[in-house]
C-alpha cells in the first residue's frame, strides 16, 4: 500500500504545481502587431506572400507581427476601423475609407510605382475593339465587369474616367447594372473565359499574369490605359505607437522603405521598392471618392 501511494502526488499538491507552471510558463507575451491587405487576389495566395513579410517585420522591429487575412475590400477597412489590425496594405480608396474611420491614422509608405498608377481596360479580341489613346467608346453596351466595388484601379478611377469621357454613369453607358468580379485576376479570367466581353483592372496584375503565361494574348487585349493616379499604400493605426511606444510608426515606415529583399518586394508586386508616403498624397482621391459617394 505504501508503494502504491508513492506513485502519485496528493491531488491538492498536483493542482498547486499545475497552477504554478501555468503562471510561470503560460504567459503568451505581448499581443502581436497585426496587419492585413486588401484581397486583390486569391486569399490563399496572399497568405503565402504575407507570412514571410510578417516574419521580416518582426525581426526588424523586434516585436511580434502577424498577418490577418481579409475576406474582401470592405472587411479590410472594418478590421482596421475596429482595431483588429493596426496596419494595412490598402488601395487608394480603401486607404481613404479607413483613415476617415480612424482619427490619427496615416499613410506611411507605398510602392514607388504607386505614385503614378493606372488601370487597363481590356476586351476580348473577338469584340473587335481597336486600342485607343482616349476612352474606348466602343465598349458601350458590352458585357463589362469591374473588379471589387472598393477597388481604386478596378472601380473608382475607371468609373471616374468613364463619367468624364461620356457624361454617363456606368449603368447608362453599358446599359445594365454595374457588374463586379471581386478581384483583378477574376476580371481578366472572366474576359478570357468569355463570361464577360470586357473589363478593367490593375495594370500590374495584368502585366504580371501576362508575363507568367496565364493570360492568352490571342484572346485578351488591352484597349486603353488610363491616365495616372496615386494608389496603394501602407496605412498605420495610431494604436501602434500607443501599444509599442512612441516612434514605432516611424520605425515601421523606415523599415518598409529600406526593405530590399527581392522576394518580399515581389510578393507585393513592387520590385522597384517602397517610398515614404503621406495622407496628403491622397487628398485628390479623397475628394473624388466623396464626389462619387464612395466614402461617408
Amino acid at each position: 500500500a505504501q508503494h502504491r501511494r508513492s506513485q502519485g502526488l496528493p491531488l491538492w499538491l498536483g493542482l498547486g504545481l499545475a497552477l504554478i507552471v501555468t503562471a510561470c510558463g503560460g504567459d503568451p507575451g505581448p499581443a502581436p502587431l497585426r496587419f492585413t491587405a486588401i484581397p486583390s487576389e486569391s486569399t490563399s495566395e496572399l497568405e503565402a506572400k504575407f507570412a514571410p513579410l510578417a516574419e521580416y517585420l518582426s525581426a526588424q522591429l523586434d516585436l511580434p507581427v502577424e498577418y490577418v487575412p481579409a475576406t474582401d475590400y470592405a472587411a479590410s477597412v472594418e478590421l482596421f476601423a475596429s482595431g483588429d489590425v493596426e496596419l494595412a496594405w490598402f488601395g487608394g480608396l480603401t486607404g481613404v475609407q479607413a483613415r476617415r474611420e480612424v482619427q490619427g491614422s496615416r499613410a506611411i509608405a507605398q510602392g514607388e510605382s504607386d505614385r503614378a498608377y493606372k488601370s487597363y481596360f481590356i476586351a476580348r479580341r473577338d469584340a473587335q475593339l481597336v486600342p485607343t489613346e482616349t476612352f474606348p467608346l466602343g465598349l458601350a453596351k458590352l458585357d463589362f465587369t469591374f473588379g471589387s466595388p472598393g477597388s481604386t484601379s478596378g472601380r473608382m478611377m475607371p468609373e471616374h474616367f468613364l463619367r468624364e469621357a461620356t457624361g454617363q454613369s456606368p449603368e447608362e453607358f453599358f446599359g445594365k447594372p454595374m457588374r463586379f468580379s471581386g478581384s483583378h485576376d477574376l476580371t481578366w479570367a472572366a474576359v478570357q473565359s468569355g463570361a464577360a466581353q470586357a473589363g478593367v483592372l490593375d495594370y500590374k496584375v495584368f502585366e504580371r499574369d501576362l508575363a507568367a503565361g496565364e493570360i492568352d494574348p490571342l484572346i485578351v487585349a488591352v484597349v486603353w490605359a488610363t491616365p495616372n493616379y496615386p494608389d496603394y499604400n501602407w496605412t498605420a493605426h495610431p494604436a501602434i505607437d500607443d501599444r509599442f511606444g512612441a516612434g514605432t510608426i516611424d520605425r515601421l515606415a523606415t523599415t518598409l522603405v529600406e526593405m530590399t529583399e527581392e522576394s518580399l518586394l515581389e510578393a507585393l508586386n513592387r520590385p522597384e521598392g517602397m517610398v515614404l508616403a503621406s495622407t496628403e498624397d491622397f487628398a485628390a482621391l479623397e475628394a473624388l471618392a466623396l464626389e462619387l459617394e464612395l466614402v461617408r
